[in-house]
């Protein structure tokens, strides 16, 4: 019967002499977790509220900041908790919730980051075209599918999982990703094979849509005169960066678990912050300063006395 049930509570093994310096770890991820918030909701505002950027590719940047600011939601209110707690475990279940939670709102980052390649390929290299095919109805729909299409994947593995018995129950990180699957008694090649095709679906093929796409704009802005080079430069490279940001930081997240032995505790912990912290942080200094009106509007909104 003990071995039916198992155990309903994990620990978390990923945390670093957390009774010496919690108070410390909590001050600055709450600092962080608090910066995370203010600045991507400060876009996102921006963005609600002026009419001129109420256009297709400011749509999408908005979606990916208030993916950001989910994604930040199911592992930072959590991981603050922990820091305070004597004990860092959680029920198996809301592990389960926070790494579907976690991979679900990863692969819409890259479908987002797609649809944003595709608006810039539109907008670039079919001008004429573009009003008929970015319509409002068509950004509605690729938003909706950004969300649901990998929510519905991951749901998946994660209602298998709750089935799967457990031999261990010590997470070795500080929240629950994909090292939940080495907790099973049991890893077997039909859900390797189910997670490469999830993988595939959700990160992988929407990377290679991206990389067509810029390859595409890369083409026609060559054959262009120097302003159109210029303008497409300045609306793809943040794209691009972030993407290249994201995906470094995911392919991580992927190959550590089966390199888990072979790294230090703190370095460990010290790349999984990285995950959770560079990348929320990343994107609303990308975006506030690179794109031309997001900025110009950010200046206004910090410096009212100058605006008559």
């Amino acid at each position: 019967m003990d071995n039916e049930l198992n155990v309903t509570y994990l620990t978390f093994g990923g945390h670093v002499e957390v009774d010496k310096y919690r108070y410390l770890y909590f001050v600055v991820l709450f600092a962080v977790y608090i910066l995370i918030i203010c600045s991507n909701s400060t876009i996102v505002y921006l963005i609600w509220i002026h009419q001129n950027l109420h256009e297709p590719m400011y749509i999408f940047i908005a979606a990916l900041l208030v993916n950001a600011l989910l994604f930040s939601t199911a592992i930072y209110p959590k991981l603050l908790f922990d820091f305070l707690s004597e004990h860092q475990i959680i029920s198996y279940s809301a592990c389960l919730f926070q790494f579907h939670i976690f991979y679900s709102l990863g692969g819409s980052e890259f479908l987002l980051l797609a649809a944003m390649a595709y608006d810039r390929y539109v907008s670039i290299c079919k001008p004429l075209q573009y009003a008929t095919i970015m319509r409002k109805t068509t950004v509605s729909i690729i938003l909706v599918l950004a969300w649901v299409v990998p929510a519905c994947q991951l749901a998946v593995p994660t209602a298998l999982s709750a089935k799967e018995k457990l031999c261990r129950f010590i997470i070795n990180g500080i929240f629950c990703n994909n090292s939940v699957y080495k907790l099973q008694c049991v890893i077997s090649t039909a859900r390797l094979i189910r997670d490469m095709i999830i993988l595939l679906n959700v990160a992988l093929l929407p990377v290679l849509f991206i990389v067509f796409t810029y390859t595409r704009i890369l083409i026609i802005t060559y054959r262009s005169s120097r302003e159109v080079r210029r303008k497409a430069a300045q609306t793809c490279l943040p794209h691009l960066i972030v993407l290249i940001n994201f995906s470094c930081l995911c392919a991580y997240d992927v190959i550590i678990v089966g390199l888990e032995s072979d790294f230090p505790k703190i370095v460990r912990l010290i790349m999984t912050l990285q995950v959770i912290l560079y990348h929320p942080l990343f994107n609303p200094i990308m975006y506030g300063l690179k794109m031309k009106e997001i900025s110009k509007h950010l200046k206004k909104l910090f410096s009212p006395a100058k605006i008559k």
